[in-house]
Protein backbone atom coordinates (compact mmCIF):
# COMPACT_ATOMS: atom_id res chain seq x y z
CA UNK A 1 0.00 0.00 0.00
CA UNK A 2 1.38 3.40 -0.96
CA UNK A 3 2.07 5.76 1.92
CA UNK A 4 1.15 9.33 1.17
CA UNK A 5 3.52 12.10 2.09
CA UNK A 6 1.95 14.30 4.78
CA UNK A 7 1.24 17.70 3.31
CA UNK A 8 -0.63 20.61 4.83
CA UNK A 9 -1.21 22.75 1.74
CA UNK A 10 -3.16 21.66 -1.36
CA UNK A 11 -1.46 21.23 -4.71
CA UNK A 12 -1.74 23.96 -7.33
CA UNK A 13 -4.02 23.19 -10.27
CA UNK A 14 -1.75 24.60 -12.97
CA UNK A 15 0.85 21.81 -13.03
CA UNK A 16 -0.49 18.76 -14.88
CA UNK A 17 0.18 16.48 -17.83
CA UNK A 18 -2.12 14.66 -20.26
CA UNK A 19 -0.97 11.42 -21.86
CA UNK A 20 -2.61 9.38 -24.61
CA UNK A 21 -2.18 5.61 -24.53
CA UNK A 22 -1.47 3.57 -27.63
CA UNK A 23 -4.20 1.03 -28.19
CA UNK A 24 -3.06 -2.44 -27.21
CA UNK A 25 0.36 -1.25 -26.02
CA UNK A 26 1.68 0.04 -22.72
CA UNK A 27 3.36 3.08 -24.29
CA UNK A 28 1.96 6.57 -23.82
CA UNK A 29 2.65 9.86 -25.54
CA UNK A 30 2.11 13.38 -24.29
CA UNK A 31 -1.01 14.82 -25.91
CA UNK A 32 0.22 18.41 -25.74
CA UNK A 33 0.41 21.28 -23.31
CA UNK A 34 -3.07 22.12 -22.10
CA UNK A 35 -4.22 25.28 -20.37
CA UNK A 36 -7.35 23.63 -18.98
CA UNK A 37 -8.80 20.20 -18.22
CA UNK A 38 -12.36 20.13 -16.90
CA UNK A 39 -15.12 17.63 -16.25
CA UNK A 40 -13.16 14.81 -14.62
CA UNK A 41 -15.73 12.79 -12.73
CA UNK A 42 -17.91 9.75 -12.36
CA UNK A 43 -21.54 9.28 -11.35
CA UNK A 44 -23.27 6.26 -9.82
CA UNK A 45 -26.92 5.69 -10.63
CA UNK A 46 -29.17 4.45 -7.84
CA UNK A 47 -32.11 2.11 -8.29
CA UNK A 48 -34.88 2.40 -5.72
CA UNK A 49 -36.66 -0.78 -4.73
CA UNK A 50 -39.15 -1.84 -2.08
CA UNK A 51 -40.04 -5.37 -1.11
CA UNK A 52 -43.80 -5.84 -0.93
CA UNK A 53 -43.52 -7.42 2.51
CA UNK A 54 -41.17 -4.82 4.06
CA UNK A 55 -42.48 -3.60 7.44
CA UNK A 56 -40.70 -0.26 7.08
CA UNK A 57 -42.40 2.15 4.72
CA UNK A 58 -39.24 3.11 2.82
CA UNK A 59 -37.29 2.22 -0.28
CA UNK A 60 -34.05 0.35 -0.51
CA UNK A 61 -31.32 1.96 -2.58
CA UNK A 62 -29.28 -0.32 -4.79
CA UNK A 63 -26.18 0.78 -6.72
CA UNK A 64 -26.79 0.72 -10.46
CA UNK A 65 -24.65 1.51 -13.45
CA UNK A 66 -21.96 4.14 -13.24
CA UNK A 67 -20.95 6.55 -15.93
CA UNK A 68 -18.00 8.82 -16.59
CA UNK A 69 -18.57 12.50 -17.32
CA UNK A 70 -17.25 14.04 -20.52
CA UNK A 71 -13.84 15.69 -20.16
CA UNK A 72 -12.82 18.88 -21.99
CA UNK A 73 -9.22 19.66 -22.87
CA UNK A 74 -8.24 23.18 -23.96
CA UNK A 75 -4.93 24.30 -25.39
CA UNK A 76 -3.42 27.03 -27.48
CA UNK A 77 -3.20 26.04 -31.11
CA UNK A 78 0.20 24.74 -32.07
CA UNK A 79 1.37 23.33 -35.37
CA UNK A 80 0.30 19.80 -34.47
CA UNK A 81 -2.03 17.34 -36.15
CA UNK A 82 -2.49 14.93 -33.21
CA UNK A 83 -6.09 16.04 -32.53
CA UNK A 84 -7.04 15.73 -36.18
CA UNK A 85 -5.42 12.32 -36.61
CA UNK A 86 -7.34 10.98 -33.61
CA UNK A 87 -10.62 12.60 -34.73
CA UNK A 88 -10.17 11.14 -38.22
CA UNK A 89 -9.45 7.72 -36.75
CA UNK A 90 -12.65 7.95 -34.64
CA UNK A 91 -14.62 8.82 -37.78
CA UNK A 92 -13.26 5.98 -39.90
CA UNK A 93 -12.16 3.25 -37.48
CA UNK A 94 -14.87 3.67 -34.82
CA UNK A 95 -13.96 1.44 -31.85
CA UNK A 96 -10.39 1.18 -33.14
CA UNK A 97 -9.92 4.78 -32.01
CA UNK A 98 -10.48 4.02 -28.31
CA UNK A 99 -7.52 5.12 -26.20
CA UNK A 100 -6.81 5.48 -22.51
CA UNK A 101 -6.02 9.02 -21.41
CA UNK A 102 -4.15 9.69 -18.17
CA UNK A 103 -4.25 13.10 -16.50
CA UNK A 104 -1.61 13.57 -13.82
CA UNK A 105 -1.41 16.36 -11.26
CA UNK A 106 2.21 17.23 -10.43
CA UNK A 107 3.81 18.80 -7.41
CA UNK A 108 6.11 21.81 -7.56
CA UNK A 109 9.07 19.61 -8.53
CA UNK A 110 7.15 18.04 -11.44
CA UNK A 111 6.55 14.67 -9.74
CA UNK A 112 3.16 13.02 -10.21
CA UNK A 113 1.07 13.08 -7.04
CA UNK A 114 -2.44 12.12 -8.19
CA UNK A 115 -3.83 10.83 -11.43
CA UNK A 116 -7.04 10.02 -13.25
CA UNK A 117 -7.20 7.43 -15.99
CA UNK A 118 -10.02 7.68 -18.51
CA UNK A 119 -10.56 4.25 -20.05
CA UNK A 120 -11.62 3.71 -23.67
CA UNK A 121 -11.81 7.38 -24.64
CA UNK A 122 -12.61 8.78 -28.02
CA UNK A 123 -12.91 12.37 -29.25
CA UNK A 124 -16.59 13.29 -29.40
CA UNK A 125 -16.33 17.02 -30.10
CA UNK A 126 -13.79 19.50 -31.39
CA UNK A 127 -14.22 23.26 -31.10
CA UNK A 128 -11.88 25.55 -32.99
CA UNK A 129 -10.72 28.96 -31.83
CA UNK A 130 -12.68 32.18 -31.78
CA UNK A 131 -10.85 34.34 -34.29
CA UNK A 132 -11.03 38.12 -34.09
CA UNK A 133 -9.20 40.74 -36.14
CA UNK A 134 -8.97 43.36 -33.39
CA UNK A 135 -5.20 42.93 -33.09
CA UNK A 136 -5.06 41.81 -29.45
CA UNK A 137 -2.56 39.48 -27.93
CA UNK A 138 -5.04 36.70 -27.13
CA UNK A 139 -4.03 33.11 -27.82
CA UNK A 140 -6.12 31.02 -30.25
CA UNK A 141 -7.58 28.19 -28.13
CA UNK A 142 -8.90 24.86 -29.40
CA UNK A 143 -11.00 22.45 -27.33
CA UNK A 144 -11.37 18.68 -27.51
CA UNK A 145 -14.17 16.91 -25.61
CA UNK A 146 -13.60 13.27 -24.74
CA UNK A 147 -16.11 10.56 -23.98
CA UNK A 148 -14.89 7.69 -21.79
CA UNK A 149 -16.31 4.33 -20.78
CA UNK A 150 -14.37 3.94 -17.54
CA UNK A 151 -12.59 5.93 -14.88
CA UNK A 152 -10.05 5.05 -12.21
CA UNK A 153 -7.66 6.80 -9.87
CA UNK A 154 -3.96 6.34 -10.52
CA UNK A 155 -1.60 6.22 -7.58
CA UNK A 156 1.31 8.63 -7.38
CA UNK A 157 4.33 7.38 -9.31
CA UNK A 158 6.86 9.01 -7.02
CA UNK A 159 7.32 9.26 -3.28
Amino acid sequence: MAVRNPRTSPYSNYNFTVQLGDQGRSETTDLGGFSSVSGIGTEQNVAEYRNGNDRAFRVRKIPGLHKVTDVSLKRGIINSADFWEWIQQARTDSVGAFRDVTITLNDEAGRGVEGWKLINCFPMKYTGPQLEGKGGGDVAIEELTLSAEGFEFVAATTA
